[in-house]
């Protein structure tokens, strides 16, 4: 993948911006409106949605490798990277493919990511736990993930038509 220097500082932006939302998203205290451990509203999928539109899967799927690898050095736990990488991969992978059908809009992509993302930390968590009692969580993060999908693609859409008229957007 050869960048532009538009293009690479573009990514370096909305890798920083995901990173950024990612921090705010952490001082919300969702807790209290939807008390499930874990449960987050994915601030930082707005950029990674907004990427994969705008960027495409490529570049998308870059920024969203650094974030992960970013947020987890600036964190200081690395622990948490095997989690945010299997449930971001598996949530662009989706929304890759999900993006592809014509007749889905991006509140459909953003829903199907959200739900492949927590099934991808469920995954994470099978794989450091080495059973299978994380699976017994998964239909709340299910039902959570149809909430906090739209809300992200509603976001989204709304950047796409604020945007819309740039040369950011592809068409």
């Amino acid at each position: 993948m050869k960048l532009t220097t538009k293009q690479l500082t573009l990514c370096a932006l909305l890798t920083a911006m995901a990173l950024g939302l990612g921090y705010l998203e952490n001082l919300f205290p969702i807790a209290l409106a939807i008390p499930i451990p874990g449960v987050k509203l994915g601030l930082a999928n707005i950029v990674t949605l907004f990427a994969l539109y705008a960027l495409g899967p490529a570049q998308a799927m870059a920024i969203l490798l650094g974030r992960c690898l970013l947020g987890a050095v600036f964190a200081g736990n690395m622990n948490a990277l095997i989690f945010s990488l299997m449930g971001g991969v598996t949530a662009m992978a989706v929304m890759i493919a999900l993006s592809r059908f014509r007749g889905l809009s991006v509140y459909g992509v953003s829903i199907g990511g959200a739900a492949a993302h927590n099934c991808g930390q469920i995954a994470a968590a099978m794989v450091t736990l080495g059973n299978t009692a994380p699976l017994y969580y998964l239909p709340f993060l299910l039902g959570v993930s149809l909430c906090t999908g739209a809300v992200t693609g509603l976001i989204g859409a709304c950047l796409f038509r604020a945007l819309g008229h740039t040369d950011l957007m592809k068409g």
